[in-house]
């Protein structure tokens, strides 16, 4: 494993442990965003390692999936959990307050989903 791959994948680890301890405070809406962050950060993880360089500025779960080959079953759920960088943090950018929008079911969904796709995403990187 290079190197930058361990710094990207142990945050992404890290902050998927956030979640989960987030979700216990009821804090749903930082469930989100930290699943979000987990799944972006993975993401670039396989990508430096598949690729040998960095992804760049993108926050597109979907652009950085499709260049990892993350099987197509995770594409929907990615497709509503790219906005979540934005909407978990900013009253003005899904017309009402972040935490106002999640509640248990959505954080609980929201982090299984992540940790599958994480699961895949290590099992990537340790081969």
């Amino acid at each position: 494993m290079r190197p930058e791959t361990k710094v990207w994948l142990e945050q992404a680890l890290k902050d998927e442990d956030s979640a989960k301890k987030n979700l216990k405070m009821e804090e749903y809406h930082l469930v989100v965003f930290l699943c979000q962050q987990a799944v972006e950060k993975a993401l670039k993880a396989l990508f430096i390692e598949k690729k040998n360089e960095t992804s760049g500025m993108t926050h597109s779960l979907v652009y950085l999936a499709s260049e990892v080959g993350l099987p197509k079953k995770f594409f929907s759920f990615l497709r509503g959990l790219t906005p979540a960088f934005v909407n978990t943090r900013y009253p003005d950018a899904a017309y009402g307050l972040p935490y106002t929008l999640y509640d248990k079911p959505m954080a609980e969904n929201t982090l299984s989903a992540t940790r599958e796709v994480l699961k895949w995403i290590e099992s990537q990187i340790k081969k």
